[in-house]
C-alpha cells in the first residue's frame, strides 16, 4: 500500500482491519513502519496538503480532510512555506467566473459558497470581493 502513495496511521490501520488482521498485529506493524520511517503522518500531511493546493481547495477544507484521515495537525506545519491563499483564491475565481466581480446578490451569495464550499474563510472571500470591485 505505501509503496503507490503515502498514507495516514488511520487509514493503514482501517485497510487492514478490513482485510481480516487482528488489531494487535497492526498496531505492531504500523510501529515499526513508523521507527523505519516506511510511514509518517508529517510526510503524508504535506503530499495530502499539496495535492489538495494544486486542486483548489482552501484550508479550511484541507485541515478538516487530514482531521477525517486522522492526522492532528494544524495547516501551517503541512506546508513548508505557506501559501498566499489570497492569490489562490482569486486564481480560483478567475478560473471559474473570469476576472469580472458579480453584479448581484444573487449572485455573490452563490460564488461565496462555492468558496467556502471549497474550504476559504468569509474573510478571504470578503477581501477577493472588494479587490474585484
Amino acid at each position: 500500500m505505501l509503496s503507490r502513495r503515502e498514507h495516514s496511521q488511520k487509514e493503514l490501520f482501517q485497510k487492514l482491519t478490513s482485510k481480516g488482521f487482528e488489531t494487535d498485529d497492526i498496531s505492531i506493524l504500523l510501529e515499526e513502519f513508523i521507527q523505519l520511517n516506511w510511514q509518517s503522518d508529517q510526510r503524508f500531511a504535506e503530499s495530502y496538503g499539496r495535492s489538495r493546493l494544486y486542486k483548489g481547495f482552501g484550508p479550511i477544507r484541507i485541515q478538516h480532510e487530514l482531521k477525517e484521515k486522522g492526522v492532528e495537525t494544524n495547516i501551517n506545519d503541512v506546508f513548508e512555506e505557506a501559501p498566499d491563499w489570497q492569490a489562490l483564491l482569486c486564481e480560483l475565481h478567475v478560473k471559474k467566473y473570469g476576472p469580472q466581480a458579480p453584479n448581484t446578490m444573487k449572485e455573490r451569495a452563490k460564488r461565496t459558497r462555492f468558496f467556502q464550499h471549497k474550504g476559504f474563510t468569509h474573510d478571504m472571500i470578503r477581501q477577493l470581493f472588494n479587490q474585484l470591485s
